[in-house]
């Protein structure tokens, strides 16, 4: 399946949620995606490429739906797998960063054994909407002396200026499709 064939068939799998949480804004559900068994495999494979070409040595995924594709895909490639956490879940000594948010700011940590450096790091997250939480992620592993070898998303929002900000800041992207606000 092309890049084109896998974004029209995830598009079509993805349940929009009108005026959730509030109203004006369309909430793109990847459940649906995680609940269908060809749809989990077309995206690891779409992914697993990306991981060969780029020499990943390990997978990290955000918090909590980036989970489920971020284990999945460690397990297929063959690669440790670290998970990027709400502040205060992880239970050993954690290095944190601060992010914005519409309504003020969160904090995502991981652990400091998270890698070691050198080690190339694929980060996934289900979105990109601002680019903020990816951007946290990034830094956490920069700080531990990790690269950044690329970041992807299930889904790009790109009208929210996410992605281009992550382009902006020198990261290799990949989104598997994108929605508009109008679609």
């Amino acid at each position: 399946m092309n890049q084109a064939e896998l974004a029209s068939y995830l598009k079509a799998r993805v349940r929009t949620v009108r005026d959730w949480p509030k109203p004006g804004v369309n909430f793109r559900d990847v459940t649906t995606l995680f609940n269908d068994p060809e749809a989990i495999r077309v995206m690891v494979e779409s992914l697993s490429l990306d991981c060969t070409r780029l020499g990943v040595d390990l997978i990290a995924a955000v918090d909590a739906r980036g989970f489920i594709l971020g284990g999945a895909l460690a397990y297929q490639m063959h690669k440790p797998f670290v998970p990027v956490r709400k502040k205060g879940k992880l239970p050993f000594e954690t290095v944190s960063q601060d992010y914005a948010l519409e309504y003020g700011t969160a904090t995502v940590e991981i652990h400091t054994d998270a890698c070691k450096p050198g080690n190339r790091v694929l980060i996934l997250d289900d979105l990109i909407a601002t680019g903020g939480t990816l951007l946290a992620a990034a830094k956490l592993f920069e700080g531990l002396d990790g690269i950044v070898a690329g970041m992807a998303a299930i889904i790009d929002l790109p009208e929210l200026g996410g992605s281009q900000r992550l382009r902006d800041a020198g990261y290799n992207l990949h989104a598997l499709c994108t929605f508009s606000e109008t679609e």
